[in-house]
């Protein structure tokens, strides 16, 4: 028997998508045996829910739905949305917990939590999905939703997802043999790194209030100073990611317009193009050659002389860069020496003082011991 699912409604949003007027949704977590997923619905999905539960079943659930106020509004009332939201919260526990399972087995159910009847993974796809299309739709105020633990990891699995993706288009962007073909892969790695952009902003806003809350040493602190280290660790190297397939993209778009402008439009050269200008059958001028050609890189074999002059300018800042930092660390180093030299010679000064106190006590000694050597013979 599959364990019961666990539902709660921890937090509200406003969306303020545009053309349409402002109203509250309401983040349902939804968490699972082994993962944890956010849906999002606003009153009226409750009030369709109710209806369609009780034209399959017949009979009304065992919680009432919270009725509608005609002269308040959760926008404007936050009394008002904290109280259907406890409302709604326990609607749903109701059905859920109820040993009664009809109204958990109607496809209404299934279909409003976006639990399909035969497949889990596509329950975290279609909440990863509501995610990113919430992100699309520019509603604001995930930070909350976010701020769950499990929810971050899964976020962070699809950010993960996106760049890959990502990552998948250029190089078929980069092989492909027609306009058309590079084109087409292009726009699906921006769109896989716009995703990428909007689901990374939202996994920091998660960060950022899981450390308020383990800061401030709320209740929800539900992770520790060490795993936020590593989640930002985490952060900072899928942006890392994210750059580089920006700049790889920016590259290889510069590298496609000069082709396709020396080309008046046309497809990008074929492999039977590369023969004709690289084969064995050209003629190269002869002279002596001292040693090997220069082999090709995987980042210079598909650059043009621009792409390899940008790249070159590239790797002599990022030298100028560890330079500088080489420099910073040899003067802290320096510093720290010159600490540990001063150190010393304090210590030997009070060292020799030690040594000199310890001389004078032992001349007083041996003067106290004659004179008591004296004392004794008279």
């Amino acid at each position: 028997m599959a364990p019961p699912l666990e539902l709660s409604i921890p937090s509200t949003i406003l969306s303020n998508a545009p053309n349409e007027k402002p109203y509250t949704l309401y983040n349902i977590t939804l968490r699972l045996p082994l993962r944890t997923f956010v849906v999002q619905k606003r009153y009226s999905d409750f009030v369709t829910l109710h209806s369609s539960l009780c034209a399959q079943v017949s009979s009304p659930p065992p919680a009432p739905l919270p009725g509608k106020t005609w002269f308040k509004s959760t926008i404007n009332s936050p009394e008002l949305t904290e109280d259907r939201r406890r409302g709604l919260e326990t609607y749903l526990r109701s059905i859920a917990e109820n040993p009664d399972r009809r109204w958990r087995e109607t496809s209404v159910w299934r279909q409003f939590l976006n639990l399909p009847s035969n497949s889990g993974n596509a329950s975290l796809s279609s909440a990863r999905e509501g995610l990113i299309a919430a992100n699309q739709r520019g509603v604001g105020g995930n930070a909350e939703v976010m701020a769950d633990p499990q929810v971050w990891l899964d976020v962070h699995r699809e950010l993960k997802a996106q760049l890959h993706d990502a990552r998948l288009f250029l190089g078929r962007r980069d092989s492909a043999n027609t306009a058309a073909g590079q084109y087409e892969a292009g726009a699906n790695a921006k769109r896989c790194l716009v995703k990428a952009g909007g689901l990374l902003k939202d996994l920091e806003e998660g960060l950022r209030v899981m450390g308020e809350g383990e800061k401030n040493g709320r209740g929800e602190a539900r992770v520790g100073a060490g795993e936020l280290r590593r989640r930002r660790d985490l952060l900072g190297s899928a942006k890392v990611e994210k750059e580089g397939l920006e700049k790889l993209a920016v590259t290889l778009a510069v590298k496609n317009q000069a082709s396709s402008s020396s080309a008046n439009g046309g497809a990008a050269a074929t492999q039977a193009d590369k023969s004709a200008l690289f084969g064995p059958g050209v003629s190269r001028p002869s002279g002596r050659v001292l040693g090997a050609p220069i082999p090709e890189t995987n980042k210079t074999r598909e650059l043009d002389n621009e792409g390899v002059l940008q790249l070159q300018k590239e790797l002599m800042q990022n030298q100028d860069m560890d330079v500088e930092e080489l420099g910073k660390i040899v003067r802290r180093q320096r510093e720290m020496g010159l600490a540990i030299h001063g150190e010393l010679e304090l210590q030997n000064e009070m060292l020799k003082r030690v040594d000199e106190d310890a001389d004078r006590v032992k001349g007083k000694i041996n003067i106290a011991k004659k004179r008591i050597a004296k004392m004794r013979l008279m």
